[in-house]
């Protein structure tokens, strides 16, 4: 029986640079942005296990005794290591009367628990008896790994209650981290969450969800950055909808019809990632005021060879254009043809600038939020470390 109240956190992310060149083998540089998804952990009554998502309208218990026996019935393969398989999943659907074809969020999410709960207990021991609240700051279908950031806290809370990891949080800290081989195992099952609600995810935002901080990725291999500074954002959502699966398709075939001219500009893209990677590296050693003007320029160029490849989009341009009436810089962020755009944030940015740029944002129809990039990983917190408004969001029972 799980017998304390824990909670915990994982960072949403967004993508540095690199978006798309990434498809065609270039480097891509994940950032860990601190908007959080925070989980709540709590012993639930003999004999239950209760999930409530309220961003997705999710309410759903179980006797721990239905879902012994639903175990039974699929747990021949259960394995971090191994895909969900399509009859395991079928039967999940099945237990908790989801339709086959759902792809709605709240659908997905309880599909993710179901698994997760099930793979991690079957590996560990018995169901759980657990209460399990779920409240994001991240806004869902906005490519900044929301869905990453829920099964990073569910992995990390599963194998706590499981007891597959430790509690590192001591009384007195505000704070508390994984072991590195710890951060592994949770990063191993948040990918098979990822599995469950996206298929065949790159696993690149559950890898930023677990270490936090900055990562490489090309060709599938992921290399997190040693150090990197904790850099100031505004990340603006145009709340324009768009598809990455039509944009992706675009870009490929612009590269089939003018090889000679996309390839050179994909090469340029791979450039600005490594460029951007050696300042990223550099500054916590020397954080030097002239290290922001390189950044800056490489977000203008980037943006410029964005719109090259036919991401762009003119919300996009609309808030490059709003933001440098304040002498600020931004890119598109994710798939572009809308979606989010993140503006640099120097640390002599004045607070006066700031809110001018944000206002005229959101009068453009945007959404508007002051953050980080560089966040750490997933955390575990003391009460006493987290705002009024996630206390308040938690304290829902």
């Amino acid at each position: 029986m799980w017998e304390r109240s824990l909670v915990l956190s994982a960072p949403g992310k967004v993508i540095l640079h690199g978006e798309h060149a990434v498809v065609h083998g270039k480097v891509a540089l994940a950032v860990a942005l601190n908007l959080r998804t925070f989980l709540r952990l709590r012993p639930c009554a003999e004999g239950k296990v209760c999930v409530r998502l309220p961003g997705v309208g999710v309410v759903r218990s179980w006797d721990t005794s239905s879902l012994q026996a639903l175990r039974r019935g699929v747990a021949a393969d259960f394995d971090e290591s191994k895909s969900p398989s399509v009859e395991q999943l079928h039967t999940l659907k099945e237990f908790a009367g989801i339709a086959a074809g759902a792809s709605a969020p709240e659908s997905l999410a309880t599909l993710a628990f179901l698994y997760m709960c099930l793979a991690i207990s079957a590996k560990y021991g018995d169901v759980p008896n657990v209460d399990i609240l779920v409240w994001s700051e991240l806004p869902t279908g906005a490519g900044l790994g929301s869905s990453a950031a829920y099964a990073v806290c569910l992995a990390a809370a599963l194998l706590t209650a499981c007891r597959a990891i430790s509690c590192p949080l001591k009384e007195g800290e505000s704070t508390a981290r994984w072991t590195e081989e710890e951060l592994t195992l949770i990063n191993s099952w948040a990918f098979q969450g990822e599995r469950v609600i996206h298929g065949n995810p790159s696993g690149v935002d559950n890898a930023v969800g677990t270490w936090g901080g900055a990562l490489r990725y090309q060709s599938g291999k992921i290399t997190p950055l040693k150090r990197v500074p904790m850099l100031r954002i505004l990340l603006t959502n145009t709340k324009v909808p768009r598809s990455t699966k039509v944009l992706v398709a675009g870009v490929k075939e612009k590269i089939l019809k003018f090889p000679a001219i996309m390839n050179p500009v994909l090469d340029s893209i791979d450039a600005i990632s490594q460029e951007c990677q050696s300042v990223l590296e550099a500054m916590p050693a020397n954080p030097s005021p002239e290290y922001y003007p390189v950044l800056e320029e490489l977000f203008d160029i980037n943006q410029h060879h964005l719109n090259v490849i036919g991401v762009g989009h003119p919300s996009l341009d609309r808030l490059c254009r709003v933001t440098a009436s304040h002498g600020l810089h931004s890119k598109l962020t994710g798939a572009g043809g809308g979606g989010c755009g993140i503006t640099l944030l120097r640390p002599d940015t004045s607070p006066l600038a700031m809110e001018a740029a944000k206002r005229d944002l959101c009068a453009c129809g945007f959404e508007c939020w002051e953050t980080n990039i560089g966040a750490p990983g997933v955390t575990l917190h003391s009460s006493s470390s987290l705002n009024a408004e996630v206390l308040h969001a938690l304290s829902e029972s």
